[in-house]
């Protein structure tokens, strides 16, 4: 026989009052399945197991209408969930600690009289993207061996490389002396044992010597950067040769290219509206560029990683790893997500994109530079 706990008691456990329960009662987000005697309301496992899952994300900052979309998301079991909890509280502790760091240098060079600048005043509370995505990196963002080639191919012969947005070390060459630059203390945490030092630095400000380097890569960040150009002026000053795998978001109807933005997430445009065109960032650091197709069986899970393997899409563990889902919002994620479910299960997708399945690559506007 199940057991249920009183309205009353849920509220002393939980550390809310009996009237937020009635609230979320009365919009359902946590509905009771049972009364008791007296007519109050009784909570069964699973309404405690969900109400859980409310508490958590209204703790993690989520709005109410979010926290109906996250726990009524019928692909998410109460082990996601837990995981994605999980995942989002060490990224809160980290830029928890990040703050509190940031603040105490900040007292210590005004104890000292030492100015704060404008810059290092806002780095307090600039959470980078990374902050947010980064601990979904590593389940699923790895180095693809035929884009890794085409990479390396372009460093020629240098020995000395520096790696810069570096995140969790996907694509740093192990037969030279690579430098890793980072930002983000997520991803700096996550670089596996072994793998070169990571220094803690922006693209835009590189702390460096002029030509310290034979070459400097960068492996799809520069669309993270604040001032793209500035960050490509700086990899060029401080070393002799640039590697740069970017994004091509200027050619006429380059979002149809792929079905995902074309279909079902249209919003991407919108992200790189203000992104610098191929042609700008080749002319400013006196680049060539190359297409860089993506394989069907991508090891490596960006965003156009799975144009073959739609199913993928539908993952959350996939998704919290793109940045792009981040910053298209829950809403426009959610819809991508539902409609694209329909498709698959309808065969609308297969029959609308029938001329994929016999491809082994796909140029989605990739794009590797070389100066």
């Amino acid at each position: 026989m199940e057991e249920y706990l009183t309205v009353g008691r849920v509220a002393e456990l939980a550390g809310v009052s009996v009237r937020t329960l009635h609230h979320y009662d009365e919009i359902g987000l946590v509905r009771p399945s049972a009364r008791t005697a007296a007519g109050y309301r009784a909570y069964s496992a699973s309404d405690v197991e969900r109400l859980r899952e409310v508490l958590a994300y209204r703790h993690l900052g989520f709005g109410l209408r979010e926290v109906a979309v996250l726990v009524d998301d019928p692909s998410i079991d109460a082990v996601a969930h837990l995981r994605r909890l999980r995942g989002l509280l060490l990224e809160q502790r980290e830029r928890t600690d990040a703050m509190v760091a940031a603040i105490d240098r900040e007292l210590r060079a005004r104890a000292e009289g030492i100015r704060v600048s404008a810059e290092e005043q806002l780095e307090m509370i600039g959470a980078r993207l990374y902050e947010t995505i980064g601990g979904a990196y590593t389940a699923t963002r790895r180095t693809d061996p035929r884009i890794a080639a085409q990479i390396w191919e372009a460093l020629g012969d240098a020995r000395t490389v520096l790696n810069v947005g570096a995140g969790t070390g996907s694509y740093e060459p192990a037969d030279r002396d690579v430098t890793a630059v980072e930002p983000s203390a997520v991803m700096r945490a996550q670089r596996p044992a072994g793998t070169a030092p990571c220094v803690a630095a922006r693209a835009e400000s590189l702390p460096f010597a002029d030509r310290s380097f034979d070459a400097a890569m960068a492996v799809s960040t520069v669309h993270h950067w604040s001032d793209p150009f500035g960050g490509l002026r700086e990899m060029r000053r401080v070393a002799r040769r640039v590697v740069v795998l970017t994004f091509d978001a200027c050619e006429p109807g380059w979002q149809d290219r792929f079905w995902l933005t074309r279909d079902y997430l249209p919003e991407f445009g919108d992200l790189l509206a203000d992104f610098p065109a191929i042609a700008a960032m080749t002319e400013a650091i006196g680049a060539i560029a190359e297409p860089v197709p993506v394989p069907w069986d991508c090891t490596d899970g960006l965003f156009e990683a799975y144009w073959r393997r739609p199913e993928a899409y539908l993952e959350d563990h996939v998704r919290r790893a793109v940045s792009t889902w981040t910053r298209v919002g829950r809403e426009a994620e959610q819809r991508a997500v539902r409609t694209l479910g329909d498709d698959l299960a309808s065969g609308r997708w297969a029959e609308r994109n029938r001329g994929l399945a016999g491809l082994d690559a796909l140029d989605l506007g990739l794009r590797l530079l070389t100066a």
